[in-house]
């Protein structure tokens, strides 16, 4: 066993779940590949962790509402599970109150155990096989994770997918952030370089109307405070941000800025979720002996747009046989 990589615990199958540690330069990151989750992030000087995350296997299983999991399938919401692939209709997982379909179902890429296939003391790629009508999507896929430390003080996540058949595919990275190590991300200031929301209904599904951020409280093209649009609690964020109508080259979509240290997020995707942990509660305690409560953390979610086969004006996240499902994520740091 090299020396970056341990034993993390073991899973209800009795098959071993591991950590693995990755540094380059002023940043490290341990990875479990468990959800192939971050658990920890740390950045030279700093003695905290800027992601949440868990002490033990156990918790994770128990209590992880995706800690920086790789969520799959689908990322994100398909309404009432439902979705037609060449006039062929399918019925996903739901796992939304047996009602709608969440980051792939109750067994989504976030919850299995990837295995390891490559690993470096800077790098680790991750792989995972999910079957023919796993979760309720068609086709046999592989799918990849690479995570990589940058020499400026980066995490890259690069992600890939391959189909026997046509299904649908869009990843995404689900970490939540606190730059700084403790409290709430409410004081945290936060830049999105977008103009439109998907407009979301009191499910928080897309309605299928994209909605002008100008003169809202989404308006995030300028750094600004995450509590300002809470200001009488009544805002929560938890929405699609439209960068793009396709996938482009890799680009600066957004900042987040703590006490004194500051986010840069890259992303080849369309479509940027922000999510404020508003509902965070968890039972148990993580890593650094914090407790996570509401906005502990916020989440940066890079993928395509939620319930995108129910909406044709959507970009489309049907993967094919012989197509290679790419995306590149960063999240680079700065004091």
């Amino acid at each position: 066993m090299k020396n970056n990589l341990s034993t993390f615990g073991e899973m209800p199958c009795g098959e071993s779940a591991y950590r693995i540690e990755i540094a380059a330069g002023g940043l490290s990151a341990a990875i479990i590949t468990y959800g192939a989750a971050v658990q920890e992030l740390r950045l030279m000087g700093f003695d905290r962790s800027l992601v949440l995350g868990l002490n033990t296997l156990e918790d994770y299983i128990v209590h992880s509402p995706h800690f920086g999991a790789i969520a799959g399938r689908v990322a994100n919401r398909i309404a009432y599970g439902k979705f037609s692939i060449d006039g062929v209709s399918y019925q996903a997982d739901q796992n939304i109150d047996g009602t709608h379909t969440l980051h792939g179902g109750a067994e989504g890429f976030g919850v299995r155990n990837w295995q390891i296939e490559d690993l470096g003391s800077d790098f680790v790629t991750l792989r995972l096989e999910s079957g023919d009508g796993d979760m309720g999507f068609p086709g046999n896929m592989i799918a990849r994770c690479r995570y990589s430390i940058t020499e400026d003080q980066g995490l890259r996540v690069e992600l890939s997918a391959e189909s026997d058949a046509p299904t649908l595919c869009n990843l995404a990275h689900h970490s939540y952030f606190n730059l700084d190590g403790e409290g709430d991300i409410l004081g945290h200031e936060i830049m999105i370089d977008a103009g439109e929301i998907t407009e979301m209904s009191d499910a928080l599904l897309p309605t299928g109307n994209l909605l002008d951020v100008g003169g809202t409280m989404f308006d995030l093209r300028e750094l600004r405070q995450v509590s300002i649009g809470k200001a009488d609690g009544s805002l929560r964020y938890d929405h699609n941000y439209c960068l793009s109508r396709a996938r482009v080259p890799l680009r600066r979509v957004a900042k987040v800025r703590g006490a004194g240290i500051e986010m840069d997020v890259l992303t080849t995707e369309p479509g940027l979720q922000f999510y404020d942990a508003a509902k965070l509660a968890t039972p148990v305690s993580g890593i650094d002996g914090r407790t996570y409560g509401a906005n502990s953390g916020l989440c940066l979610e890079a993928q395509f747009w939620p319930d995108a086969p129910n909406h044709e004006n959507f970009p489309d996240i049907t993967l094919r046989p012989g197509e290679t499902y790419r995306q590149i994520t960063e999240y680079r740091f700065s004091r």
